[in-house]
């Protein structure tokens, strides 16, 4: 959605309905190749177009600086002068009054002029709460996108991709491990990836799930302590305000089903522990059940907002 998001601005540069374009979700997923891309592409179709990408950190230092030598004018008039206007990381701007003031301005000018503003941070609008109000309600005046981690069978298809580009032969079952491990973002997933042909270089033998092992027993460590079956029941019993015995417990009224079911997916997906594995940690399920759950889910996933909202923000909570 992200990805097709971007490609409609472009078709519809500083419609109201997607000004600002606000890019969410944790580091790593892409949302700078997004918002740079749209810049690229603009430029490509209009080469006169007046394009600015920066940080929310060098946008604050440029500030400071053009304060410092009585160029704040000069400033003012290069920043509310664009036809497209990327700001990364904009929760960085926290803290930095004078800044803040200035991007209030800046950000109100652009949008009474119809040009276009693109956004990014590691959080939904709402949530910057270290904000000035007035900002981040106009930031929630456009569109917010999350850009959500890749799913299992996603992640499998990068790693085998990335491997045959650069001519390394994975076998698929060495890829849904290093996947099963590796969840928080593409950038880790590839240095994963990296990690394993390398020791399989050094090693001098082909990759087999010994050496994806091998390579990622650091990573393994950590997950152990981190992410497990029982830290998921116990977020998701939080989450949905039901006690931690109902959730592992007999009963299948919808109140208690659903938020098991959406446990088991979630173990499924940040764990790697197998089906029956999974089923002996809520109640000595069959494996069978659980993969009706995990099934369930990404269906659900698909077809109910609600219930992929609650998915998303669970997978945040389990990943911050």
């Amino acid at each position: 959605m992200a990805a097709e998001t971007c490609r409609k601005v472009l078709t519809q540069l500083g419609e109201s309905q997607h000004n600002p374009l606000f890019l969410y979700g944790p580091t790593g997923l892409g949302k700078t190749h997004l918002m740079q891309a749209v810049g690229n592409a603009l430029l490509q179709a209009k080469p006169n177009a007046r394009v600015m990408y920066m940080t929310a950190e060098s946008f604050v230092q440029d500030f400071v600086s053009s304060l410092q030598k009585g160029k704040v004018e000069e400033f003012k008039k290069n920043c509310r002068s664009l036809d497209l206007l990327l700001v990364d990381d904009i929760h960085l701007l926290a803290g930095k009054e004078a800044s803040l003031v200035e991007f209030f301005y800046t950000f109100n000018a652009l949008l009474d002029e119809s040009k276009q503003i693109i956004l990014t941070s590691d959080r939904y609008p709402k949530e910057l709460t270290e904000l000035d109000p007035r900002l981040v309600s106009r930031f929630s005046w456009g569109l917010s996108v999350g850009v959500e981690p890749p799913d299992i069978e996603t992640r499998i298809e990068i790693l085998l991709k990335k491997a045959e580009s650069n001519g390394i032969d994975l076998p698929r079952n060495c890829a849904l491990f290093i996947a099963q491990q590796v969840v928080a973002n593409v950038r880790e997933l590839e240095g994963a990836l990296n990690k394993v042909v390398a020791i399989s270089r050094f090693k001098g033998s082909a990759i087999d799930l010994d050496v994806v092992r091998e390579s990622l027993k650091d990573v393994l460590a950590i997950r152990a302590r981190t992410i497990s079956t029982e830290n998921i029941q116990r977020v998701v019993s939080e989450y949905f305000r039901i006690p931690l015995k109902e959730l592992v417990g007999p009963k299948r009224t919808r109140i208690y089903a659903r938020p098991r079911q959406l446990a088991m997916g979630l173990a499924r997906e940040l764990t790697g522990d197998s089906f029956p594995e999974i089923g002996m940690a809520f109640g000595g399920r069959d494996h069978s059940t659980v993969m009706h759950a995990c099934e369930k889910v990404q269906s659900l996933c698909n077809e109910d907002p609600i219930f992929n909202e609650d998915y998303k923000n669970l997978m945040r909570l389990l990943q911050s």
